[in-house]
C-alpha cells in the first residue's frame, strides 16, 4: 500500500520537481520562439493582430495542467490578459509579460508547437518593435534565453512583415505613407538629387559659414609652420596640435613671440569683432592663418573649420587661401542623449562629444535617469547604481530592476551600467575642453521607476538595520498610496510622489552630488533639467501624503492639479537657492495642451522648456510659442523632424519609434526652419498633406511674440530600439550634421522655403557630406548610416541610384556570400539580386528588388 501511494506522489508531484537545470537549459536552446504581425488592418483604427508561437524542439516535454513555468517576453505594446489553450498571457510590468499554463493546458511535448493569438494598440509596422531575449522560467530554477531570440537579427525570431496588412498602419484614415521598397526609393532618390551642380567640396565645410571667399590658390602645411597663441587660448592651441598630431603633423606652439621667419598659426581674441559670441575670423595665406575668436568659443570653432578645410594628398597637408568670418545662428545648439533606458559605455559619449565639437554644436543633454535605468553613481546613495542601473529577472526588484526592453534575464545582458563618478567628471572636462555644455537631467516625478525602486531598496536596509529615520530621509513612494495609474511606457508605479518632503530631499541631495562633481571637473553647473513630462494621470489621487497636503492651509496646493506646479515650484526654489536654472520637457510646465504654468510663480531667473510634442492634428505644435510668449526660454526639440530614433525611412526594417512621424531622413532634418514653427507642419501622421494647419486644428495658432526667448534647437535620440552602440551612432549619424547645418546657419531658401534653392543647398550639403564628412566619422572611429540604394530594374538594364551621391553600389547573386559593384546591364537570374550601399568599409542594410527590406 505504502508502494502504491509513493508512486501516486510521484506521477501526481509538480512537474518542476521532473526538471533540472540542465533540461531547462536545453530546452530553451533548442526550442524557438516566434512573433508575427498578422494585421495592422483591424475594424478599430489604432489596433493590430499579433500572434506568439512556442516550438518545441527539444526532447523535454512542458508538463499539462497547471505548473510552475512562466515564458516572459519583451513587447512595446502592452496586451490585454488573455486565455486560449490553456494558456494565459499576461502583462507584467512596463515592456515585460509573461506567458503561464493554467487549468486546461494539454502540455507541450515534443515537436508540437502553440501558437497564441492577441490584439493590441496602436500599431506594430517595424521589426524593432519587438525585442530580443525571451526566457523561461521553470521554479526556482535560473531562467534560460530562447537562443533563438538572443540576438539583434530580427529575422530569427520575427516573421516578415511582407503584406500591406502588416507594413500600413490604420489611423482611421488610410495610411498614405508609402513604405518605402526599392523601386519607390529609386524615384525618390532621383527627386531628391534632380536638381545636378558642380560644387568644390574641399571649401564647402559643415555647417555653411555666414561669409566665406577662397581662392583657387593652396598653401601646402608643413614642419616649417608654428603655432602661437595668446595665453587664454593654451587649451584651443593644444587641441589643434592635438588634430595635426593626429593627421601626421607635429608643430611645436608657444604663447611667446613667433619667429618672423617662419610661417605662423597665430590663435587670438578680439571682443570688438564685428560678429556675435562664439563668432570667429579665419585667415588663410601663404605665411600666415590667423584664427581670431570674439571669444575662446569662437576660436576654437575657427580652428574646427581649419580643420575641415585641409586635405590630405600625397602625404600632404593643403589649405585653400581665403577668409571666413562666422557666427552662429542659435545661441543654443543641442543635443539629447538618453543612455538611461539602454547605457552605451563612456566611450561612445566620448565620440559624441567630439564629433559634436567638430560641427559646432554646444549644449549636450544628457538623460541620465528613466524608468528603466538610473545611469550616474551618486555617493551616499549606493541603490541608485546597486540596483537602478542593473536589470535582470527579479519580479520584487530587491536585487535589480525588473528586465525591461529586451535586457533578457540576466544582468549582464543588453542596457545595464552607469557613469562612476571619475567616468561623469572626465566627461564634463572633455566636453568643457570643446566648449560644450553639459545638461544633466533627472526626469522626475514620472519615469523614475528605477529612483523609487532603489529608494524603497535603501529604506528596506536601513529599516532593518534599526534606522527608521534614515530610512526615509529620501523615500520617494508614500507606502499609503492607493492611486492607479498607467504611463504612457505602461508602468504602474513610476510616478515619484511629490507631496513627500522626502522627494524634495532626494533632489537637494543629487543635485548637491551633482554641483560637487562639476566643480571637481572645474566647472560650474548652471542648468539643472528636471524632466517633468508625461506624468501619468491617476498619479497620487490616493496618496495619504497628499491628502494631508490637501488639508494644510495656506499652502497653495488644493487637489491634485495642483501637484505638478507646486512641484515645479518647490524645485524652482532648490535650485534657484543653488544658484541654477531650471529646465523641462514642455508639458511638465504646463496645465493642459494650451495652458503654461505662470512662469512668475518660479523663482529662477531661466527656466527653460523643451518643446518637443508637436503633432499637427492634435493642436499642440503651437506650445513652443505659448511658452515664448510666457516668458519661458524654448528651445524647439519637434518630435515630427529632430527626433533620431525614428526610422530614417518608412520600411518595416529601419529602427526606431515612430509615434510623431513615420520616418525622418537626412533631407527631413536638413529641411527643417527653426524661424517658423508652423511651416514644418508639412504632413499629418497618416502622411495627409497639410495646406492650411489652422483648418486642421480648428483654431488660430499663436503668433510668435518673444522671438527672443527661442534659444535654438535641439536633436534628440532616445534609446528604448537602441541596445548597441553601433545602433546608437547610426541612428545618430549622419543626421547630426544636418542638425548642426540648421542650428548654426540660416540658409536663404528658409525665408520662403524656395524649393529649388533648397534642393541645390541639399546637393552642395549632400556632396560635401559623402565625400567628406562621412569619411571623417569613420576616421573617429564612429559608426553612421548609409542610405540604401534604390533599384529600377528591367529583363534588359539594372539602374541604381542612392540618396547621397558618389555611394558605391554593390550586387550579389549568392545571398550576400560575394559582392561586386552593380553592373549596368541585369544579371540573368533577377530574383536572386540582392544590392547595398558602401562607402569605405561600411555598407547599407540590403536590398532585394521586389521585396520591401
Amino acid at each position: 500500500m505504502r508502494v502504491m501511494i509513493f508512486l501516486l506522489l510521484l506521477v501526481t508531484a509538480p512537474a518542476s520537481a521532473a526538471w533540472t537545470q540542465q533540461q531547462l537549459a536545453e530546452f530553451a536552446q533548442n526550442s524557438t520562439l516566434q512573433f508575427s504581425v498578422q494585421s495592422n488592418q483591424l475594424d478599430t483604427p489604432s489596433r493590430f493582430s499579433a500572434a506568439i508561437t512556442l516550438q518545441n524542439n527539444s526532447a523535454h516535454a512542458l508538463p499539462a495542467g497547471e505548473a510552475d513555468w512562466q515564458i516572459y517576453f519583451h513587447l512595446i505594446r502592452r496586451i490585454e490578459r488573455t486565455q486560449q489553450h490553456g494558456l494565459q498571457i499576461e502583462h507584467v510590468q512596463g515592456d515585460l509579460h509573461r506567458i503561464r499554463p493554467i487549468a486546461g493546458f494539454a502540455g507541450l511535448k515534443p515537436a508540437q508547437q502553440f501558437t497564441l493569438a492577441f490584439e493590441s494598440a496602436p500599431w506594430m509596422v517595424s521589426y524593432s518593435d519587438f525585442m530580443p531575449r525571451a526566457f523561461i522560467a521553470f521554479a526556482k530554477l535560473q531562467a534560460e534565453v530562447f537562443a533563438n531570440t538572443d540576438t539583434e537579427d530580427f529575422s530569427q525570431f520575427v516573421l516578415q512583415l511582407n503584406t500591406p496588412q502588416q507594413q500600413l498602419r490604420s489611423l482611421g484614415e488610410p495610411d498614405q505613407v508609402p513604405v518605402v521598397d526599392a523601386a519607390l526609393r529609386f524615384s525618390h532618390n532621383a527627386q531628391l538629387n534632380s536638381t545636378r551642380i558642380s560644387d568644390d567640396v574641399s571649401t564647402r565645410i559643415i555647417p555653411t559659414p555666414l561669409q566665406a571667399e577662397f581662392g583657387k590658390r593652396r598653401i601646402m602645411l608643413d614642419a616649417n609652420w608654428q603655432i602661437h597663441f595668446s595665453g587664454r587660448l593654451t587649451q584651443e592651441a593644444k587641441y589643434l596640435q592635438q588634430q595635426l598630431q593626429q593627421m601626421g603633423l607635429a608643430l611645436p606652439g608657444s604663447s611667446a613671440a613667433a619667429d618672423k621667419k617662419t610661417s605662423v598659426i597665430t590663435l587670438q581674441i578680439d571682443s570688438s569683432l564685428a560678429v556675435n559670441a562664439e563668432g570667429y575670423q579665419l585667415d588663410i595665406s601663404d605665411k600666415a592663418i590667423s584664427i581670431t575668436g570674439k571669444d575662446n568659443a569662437g576660436a576654437f570653432y575657427a580652428v574646427q573649420s581649419l580643420l575641415a578645410l585641409l586635405q590630405q594628398q600625397d602625404n600632404k597637408l593643403l589649405l585653400p587661401a581665403g577668409k571666413i568670418t562666422d557666427q552662429p545662428r542659435a545661441t543654443w545648439r543641442g543635443m539629447h542623449y538618453d543612455m538611461a533606458r539602454n547605457f552605451h559605455g563612456k566611450e561612445v559619449t566620448l565620440r559624441l562629444i567630439d564629433n559634436m565639437a567638430r560641427y559646432k554644436l554646444n549644449k549636450l543633454h544628457l538623460h541620465l535617469t528613466e524608468d528603466e535605468g538610473w545611469r550616474l553613481e551618486i555617493p551616499g546613495l549606493p541603490e541608485l547604481t546597486d540596483i537602478g542601473a542593473r536589470r535582470c529577472f527579479d519580479l520584487t526588484d530587491q536585487r535589480c530592476l525588473l528586465t525591461q526592453l529586451g535586457t533578457g534575464p540576466h544582468a549582464d545582458g543588453s542596457g545595464n551600467g552607469y557613469y562612476s563618478t571619475a567616468d561623469f567628471i572626465e566627461i564634463l572636462q572633455y566636453a568643457a575642453e570643446r566648449h560644450i555644455e553639459v545638461i544633466p537631467e533627472i526626469d522626475l516625478p514620472g519615469h523614475a521607476r528605477a529612483a523609487i525602486v532603489a529608494m524603497k531598496a535603501r529604506y528596506n536596509r536601513l529599516t532593518a538595520a534599526g534606522q527608521p529615520e534614515a530610512a526615509r530621509q529620501y523615500l520617494l513612494s508614500d507606502p499609503n498610496d492607493s492611486s492607479s495609474y498607467l504611463s504612457v511606457q505602461n508602468y504602474n508605479d513610476n510616478s515619484a510622489n511629490v507631496c513627500l518632503p522626502s522627494t524634495y530631499a532626494f533632489v537637494d541631495k543629487v543635485v548637491y552630488e551633482l554641483q560637487q562633481m562639476y566643480r571637481q571637473a572645474g566647472i560650474k553647473l548652471n542648468i539643472f533639467h528636471m524632466g517633468g513630462d508625461e506624468v501619468a494621470e491617476g498619479s497620487w489621487l490616493g496618496s495619504a501624503a497628499c491628502q494631508q497636503l490637501f488639508s494644510d492651509p495656506d499652502n497653495g496646493v488644493t487637489g491634485v492639479a495642483d501637484l505638478k506646479p507646486y512641484f515645479v515650484s518647490r524645485l524652482a526654489d532648490i535650485t534657484q537657492q543653488r544658484g541654477l536654472a531650471l529646465a523641462g520637457w514642455e508639458d511638465g510646465l504646463m496645465y493642459d495642451r494650451q495652458n503654461t504654468f505662470n512662469r512668475s510663480q518660479f523663482a529662477n531667473e531661466r527656466v527653460i522648456a523643451n518643446a518637443w510634442d508637436n503633432i499637427w492634428e492634435w493642436g499642440v505644435g503651437d506650445r513652443a510659442y505659448r511658452l515664448a510668449n510666457n516668458g519661458y526660454q524654448v528651445i524647439l526639440s519637434p518630435g515630427t523632424h529632430l527626433y533620431f530614433d525614428h526610422p530614417h525611412e518608412a520600411n518595416p526594417a529601419e529602427r526606431g519609434y515612430y509615434w510623431a512621424t513615420r520616418f525622418s531622413s537626412i533631407d527631413k532634418v536638413f529641411g527643417f526652419m527653426p524661424d517658423n514653427l508652423y511651416a514644418n507642419a508639412d504632413t499629418t501622421r497618416s502622411g495627409a498633406l497639410i495646406t492650411d494647419l489652422e483648418a486642421l486644428v480648428g483654431r488660430e495658432m499663436p503668433a510668435l511674440k518673444q522671438a527672443e526667448n527661442i534659444l535654438g534647437i535641439q536633436g534628440q535620440v532616445w534609446s528604448e530600439t537602441i541596445r548597441t552602440a553601433e545602433q546608437l551612432e547610426q541612428m545618430i549619424y549622419p543626421r547630426l550634421l544636418a542638425l548642426a547645418e540648421r542650428a548654426w546657419h540660416k540658409a536663404s531658401w528658409e525665408a520662403n522655403n524656395n524649393s529649388i534653392q533648397r534642393s541645390q543647398d541639399w546637393q552642395r550639403f549632400a556632396l560635401r557630406l559623402s565625400q567628406v564628412e562621412l569619411g571623417r566619422l569613420a576616421a573617429n572611429n564612429s559608426s553612421f548610416y548609409l542610405p540604401p540604394p534604390g533599384v529600377k530594374l528591367s529583363a534588359e538594364q539594372l539602374q541604381v541610384n542612392t540618396a547621397l551621391p558618389f555611394l558605391t553600389t554593390e550586387c550579389s547573386t549568392d545571398q550576400g556570400q560575394n559582392w561586386q559593384p552593380c553592373p549596368k546591364a541585369a544579371p540573368a537570374q533577377q530574383a536572386t539580386l540582392w544590392l547595398r550601399s558602401r562607402l569605405g568599409n561600411t555598407v547599407s542594410r540590403t536590398v532585394i528588388p521586389g521585396l520591401v527590406p
